[in-house]
């Protein structure tokens, strides 16, 4: 089993890795294909969320896992930080149709926020998932 410390460093790699996919993908100027491009990158966060799941528990966040999760934190709270996670990709989305048209620029500015929101929702479900990890196994620290 890996320490803790391996582990949060583990979850900092991936949500870094994904969090400039989401960024260089994002940089591409594709006028009038920003909604698909934006579902394809929340699936990358889906996966992201999975990968970090896996590094804490050594295990597949399954469907049900998952809804016990969303039982855990509360519907409101899910609600919430589902609100906020779409109008993020939304604003994205927004934001990308404007600065396709401003050149390199404005494709720069896309990419370092879309990076930051994949990064920051990334951060938060690492502390979630730390936390959980730690009231789990608080032997193993």
């Amino acid at each position: 089993m890996k320490s803790l410390g391996k582990k949060r460093l583990e979850a900092v790699l991936a949500i870094a890795t994904y969090s400039v996919g989401s960024g260089t993908a994002s940089a591409a100027p594709t006028p009038g294909g920003e909604i698909p491009k934006q579902i394809l990158l929340s699936a990358a966060d889906v996966l992201m969320y999975t990968s970090i799941w896996k590094i804490y528990f050594e295990e597949d966040l399954s469907q049900k896992a998952l809804v016990e999760i969303l039982t855990e934190l509360g519907l409101v709270t899910v609600a919430a930080a589902g609100t906020a996670y779409v109008v993020g990709k939304a604003t994205s989305a927004i934001l990308k149709e404007i600065t396709n048209w401003t050149g390199p620029l404005g494709w720069g500015v896309t990419a370092v926020i879309a990076g930051s929101l994949s990064g920051l929702f990334g951060v938060a479900w690492a502390i979630y998932c730390d936390r959980v990890y730690s009231q789990r196994a608080p032997q193993s620290l």
